[in-house]
């Protein structure tokens, strides 16, 4: 039988930090990771962009044999998961299923947060979206969301500088603008599969009783879940334990940024979107 593996979407290599949570939750399933290199970030793009690009990766991925695919990135998840999930899946032939990491994020909070003020860091595009609250308003209408875009998180962490003096100041910069809007937050999101490389930061400029949630183990348990629920998609879904790695830049380069995620032995194809 033809593979069929669980295919993640990331714009650039945060979604690796995602991936390895799957595979660590999930070893038994095939997975096909394509990220779109040679154009990150998405976080400033336009809607427009990011739903075209976005559906140019879905729709390369449907065609290596993938069902389910997820969208390992909050700016794709925020601005391009509703349409393709609307406007281009019920036109398919075929059962397939495009998934976000917004709504798991939002499904979690409600048991972490006491005070029921949560703080979110993200890239601007991400932010500016407004898609996380409205996916937290509509399951938990009590909390109060701050949110701070941080657009130098992510160039810091692909420039290998996410331990420098410069990352500090950027993150205690951002940080303390979002905890002086809300001194009540007790709940932090990093809203970006970059941000958990910039833990130690974070940590070091956030109040020490406020919880940090990083998005990976969260939506790897969502996986877990909707794949028991769903099973008219996971006896779809290949089971070989393999893993693949596509990027649309050079494949030296994806290798080199990977290891920057502490993933070393990563071999790397590159391939072509529509546009590209």
């Amino acid at each position: 039988m033809n593979a069929k593996p669980i295919g993640v979407f990331d714009s650039g290599y945060g979604g690796l930090t995602i991936l390895e949570e799957f595979r660590r939750k999930l070893p038994q399933y095939d997975y096909l990771y394509l990220g779109d290199n040679a154009r990150t970030p998405y976080g400033n793009r336009s809607f427009e962009l990011v739903n075209q690009f976005t559906l140019e990766a879905v729709q390369y991925l449907f065609r290596q044999g993938c069902r389910l695919v997820i969208l390992a990135c909050n700016t794709a998840s925020a601005k391009a998961l509703r349409n393709i999930q609307q406007q281009y899946l019920p036109g398919l032939e075929h059962n397939s299923r495009v998934l976000g990491i917004l709504r798991p994020t939002a499904e979690a909070l409600g048991l972490l947060t006491k005070s029921r003020h949560v703080g979110l860091v993200g890239t601007q595009g991400t932010v500016q979206s407004g898609s996380y609250p409205i996916e937290i308003h509509k399951l938990f209408p009590d909390i109060q969301l701050e949110s701070e875009a941080c657009p130098m998180w992510v160039p810091l962490v692909e420039n290998g500088e996410h331990n420098s003096p410069g990352a500090s100041y950027f993150v205690k910069k951002d940080l303390d603008r979002l905890f002086e809007r809300d001194p009540l937050i007790d709940t932090l999101v990093l809203a970006c599969t970059h941000y958990p490389l910039l833990m130690h930061q974070i940590r070091r400029h956030s109040p020490p009783e406020v919880q940090i949630i990083t998005q990976g183990k969260l939506v790897a348990d969502s996986l877990d879940d909707y794949l028991i629920r769903h099973p008219e998609i996971e006896e779809l879904c290949s089971k070989g334990g393999s893993c693949r790695y596509l990027t649309t830049e050079a494949e030296d380069k994806f290798q080199e940024m990977a290891s920057v995620f502490s993933l070393t032995s990563i071999k790397a194809q590159q391939v072509h979107l529509n546009s590209l």
